[in-house]
């Protein structure tokens, strides 16, 4: 009965007496989104001086019997390959391009966020509700009665945790604020967008998906309501250089299915869609400006405003 006998479980945090597993943020030093540990291709002396880099000799590199051409001339023919065996051969030689293209790999994100650091101390108004279907925030204060100033840079900081309950809180905290608070927002913009670059400069698909989804409901959510002056679309277009390099990496990166059928469309996990849905929400809700803008950091966008 020894084994069955609860043990206190040790208190983590001792400034806040908390039972729950804590973050020790102040050990953590890694800069989220940074380029320390991208992996790069070795540089070629050639490029740079008079010098020529030779491959090694491979010692397996010579005729054995039956293969030279038998004292003539005449090379042997070389086996003529179908176009599936062609594929198949490229696929193989193939390098894999994180190495060969190192804008798409993955950044750093580690679990320093403030809305981890809140949500460890029990300093956000918050409690999830455990639904039978889904789960929900349940807010302890009315929401419009909240300083959006505090509080919706701290949820969106929590966008690039991939951990739960941190992603669910980040993420539908972010939600709710944007459907009760709309009228709030535009002032917070110039601080919502360290956080978001923060998070596309992860490069993670997660993450970036999960931003492209907010990014469409913030410059919405002005628009949606009664009375809402849909102005959060143009307080966006001069943090463009912040928010678009990102998306013009992954633009092209499209699920080619051929004819067959994306049964997960539901989820809108296509990165290249969203990031061509995003674009145009920002053109329509950007005014005047929003285009020319967009064109200068992503080339291969198309209007879709009818001047």
């Amino acid at each position: 009965m020894d084994t069955l006998r609860a043990v206190q479980k040790q208190k983590v945090l001792t400034t806040t007496l908390s039972p729950l597993d804590a973050t020790d943020i102040s050990s953590i030093h890694i800069r989220a989104g940074s380029h320390d540990v991208v992996p790069t291709r070795p540089a070629d002396p050639s490029g740079f001086s008079l010098r020529k880099k030779g491959d090694r000799p491979d010692p397996h590199q010579f005729v054995r019997k039956g293969e030279g051409n038998g004292g003539t001339m005449i090379p042997k023919p070389k086996p003529q390959l179908s176009t599936a065996e062609e594929a198949q051969l490229r696929v193989m030689n193939k390098k894999p391009k994180l190495l060969t293209h190192p804008a798409y790999c993955k950044r750093p994100n580690p679990p320093n966020t403030e809305l981890r650091r809140f949500y460890d101390r029990g300093d956000l108004p918050i409690q999830i509700d455990h639904g039978g279907v889904a789960n929900r925030l349940a807010w302890k204060v009315d929401i419009p009665k909240l300083d959006f100033h505090h509080y919706l840079p701290i949820f969106f900081d929590g966008l690039r945790e991939l951990e739960m309950p941190y992603s669910f809180v980040a993420e539908q905290g972010v939600m709710d604020m944007l459907e009760a608070g709309a009228h709030k927002v535009l002032p917070v913009i110039p601080q919502l967008i360290i956080p978001l670059k923060t998070a596309l400069n992860t490069r993670d698909a997660d993450v970036v998906v999960k931003v492209l989804k907010i990014l469409q409901a913030l410059v919405n959510c002005d628009v949606a309501v009664s009375g809402g002056a849909g102005l959060i679309g143009q307080a966006l277009v001069p943090y463009y250089r912040q928010l678009l390099p990102v998306l013009n990496i992954f633009s092209n990166k499209n699920a080619n299915m051929g004819d067959g059928i994306d049964y997960g469309q539901r989820k809108r996990r296509n990165m290249g869609e969203l990031i061509n849905q995003t674009l145009e929400q920002l053109e329509i809700h950007g005014g005047e400006d929003a285009f020319i803008n967009i064109k200068y950091l992503i080339p291969t966008y198309q209007s879709v405003v009818i001047y």
